[in-house]
Formats: structure tokens, C-alpha cells, sequence
């Protein structure tokens, strides 16, 4: 079974890779991976994201890589305001699909502290400003905040959506994002039926309004984990466990529903065939 696939949030460039980044891009195609993104979260690893775009598009029979390079709100601790400067110079220089990841999380009790909540709503709000000065969409991580990132968005008047990624709030929420143009990014976490918020979500919401993605070396999808003790290492190969996955919650044919996400991948990333 081959199927045109889309891998939206890949940390592909990350050293977990460096050993065999070209076998698994080559054996990613092999499965229907054609494209992928690539995603920023600290200013540190801007220089390697790009040098793995570079070096993944100069092969051939492989995913043809994007770039989106961000601060993400995980590692709030270590964004500098100069960090942002070179985020943006590297938009202005770089051929950039969006910017991500960027969001809100207060999943560790240290982010809930007002000041450290304060410095990732300055660092997401001034990204937003950014995107839309470069009239690009943005790839959102929430985790633990969904209400104050749609809240944030609404205040920014921010019109050009993007996508939820690894989406983990409810149903109300995923269409709250919805109305503001968001598509919701779907992991391996769908081929775990006890995910039961996550399928209670996508079949609410239906097809038209997810992409998939890996988000590899994270969120393995649960048939790739060869083990409990140890993390297994996500990569792009394992993107048609996720559309399996998906199909089966939304009870619907494997081939149709790719053809469907790869579509809402190009009109979301605002992307020609």
C-alpha cells in the first residue's frame, strides 16, 4: 500500500539522526513520505536545522524538506530578545514554509510561575508579529493552554492559521482553532485507543481539518515501540501508522483520506502540488 503523505512536524535535523538521516530519508519516500517539515525550537540549532534542509534536497529519491524555524515556549528559559532578531534574519535570507514551533505550555509547574508565563506570551506574541509581517502561518505547540494561546491569537487579530500541532485539548477547542484557520496536527498517539480525547476529537471535526505528522523522535506511534523501558526513536518511515490509525477512527479508506490530508497540507502551508 503506497500513499502520498505529508510529514507536517518533523525534528529531523535533531542529533538522534546524524547516523542515518539519509538511509531513513530514503526508506521515508520508499513508504509515500514526499514532503516534510523541518522545525525550529531553539536559536542554538537555527545553523544545523538549515544545514539538514540543505543536505536532505540535495538528494534525490527522497522527501523534499521545508523549513520552519521558531522558540519554542518549552525552553522559554534559554530564548533570548536576540534570538528573535536571528529568527528574523533567517526568514529574511531563507525560503521559510512558516514559523514554528511557537505556543504556550504550562506543563511544567516552573512555566506556571507570572514571570516565566509572561516571557513565553512576549516570545509567542512577538513570533505572531513576525509571521505576519512575513505573511506566513504558524506552527502552534500547546500543551496545558488552550484557552489563553486561542485568547492570544484573538488579541494578535491573527489571520493566517497554520496548524495545532500534536493536538491535545478537546473538542470545543480544536474548532475554537478551526475558526481561526487552524488545521489540527494528529501523531502517532492515534494508534493508541486509549487516546480516547484525541479520537473523540478527530471524528468530531472530520478529515477536512487534519494533517498528520510524526513530530519524531517523539510520540512513536504504538505498534513502532519495541519497548517500554527504553524510547523508541519516532522517524518520518513510521508517518503511515499514523494515516492507519486515523482511517480506522474515522472508519474511513486509507487511500482516500491521505489524498484528503495531503491536500489540507498544501492549502494550510499555502503550498502548489
Amino acid at each position: 500500500m503506497s500513499y502520498i503523505l505529508f510529514d507536517t512536524h518533523t525534528h529531523f535535523d535533531v542529533p538522534d539522526f546524524d547516523h542515518d538521516r539519509e538511509q531513513l530519508a530514503h526508506a521515508a519516500k520508499a513508504v509515500g513520505v514526499e514532503r516534510l517539515i523541518l522545525i525550529g525550537f531553539v536559536q542554538s540549532r537555527f545553523q544545523d536545522l538549515l544545514r539538514s534542509q540543505q543536505f536532505l534536497n540535495q538528494l534525490q529519491d527522497v522527501p523534499k524538506s521545508y523549513l520552519a524555524p521558531g522558540l519554542h515556549p518549552f525552553y522559554i528559559e534559554q530564548h533570548q530578545t536576540t534570538h528573535l532578531a536571528d529568527l528574523e534574519s533567517l526568514l529574511k535570507t531563507e525560503d521559510c514554509v512558516a514559523i514554528g514551533e511557537i505556543g504556550l505550555d504550562t506543563f511544567l509547574q516552573q512555566h506556571k510561575q507570572p514571570n516565566l508565563f509572561q516571557k513565553q506570551q512576549d516570545f509567542f506574541a512577538a513570533q505572531l508579529e513576525l509571521a505576519q509581517q512575513f505573511d506566513k502561518p504558524v506552527l502552534l505547540h500547546i500543551r496545558k493552554a488552550h484557552a489563553e494561546t486561542l485568547a492570544l491569537l484573538k488579541r494578535q487579530q491573527f489571520k493566517l492559521g497554520g496548524i495545532a500541532h500534536a493536538f491535545s485539548g478537546g473538542i470545543e477547542e480544536a474548532k475554537a482553532f478551526i475558526k481561526l484557520g487552524f488545521k489540527i496536527g494528529v501523531t502517532g498517539q492515534i494508534t493508541n485507543p486509549n487516546a480516547k480525547k484525541l479520537h473523540a476529537v478527530v471524528q468530531a471535526i472530520g478529515a477536512e481539518h487534519l494533517v498528520l505528522e510524526t513530530d519524531c523522535p517523539d510520540m512513536t506511534p504504538l505498534c513502532c515501540q519495541s519497548s517500554t523501558e527504553h524510547r523508541t526513536r519516532n522517524t518520518p518511515v513510521n508517518l503511515p501508522y499514523v494515516l492507519e490509525g486515523l482511517a480506522q477512527s474515522l472508519q474511513l479508506d486509507g487511500n482516500l483520506l491521505a489524498a484528503q490530508l495531503w491536500q489540507n497540507s498544501l492549502d494550510t502551508l499555502r503550498l502548489s502540488a
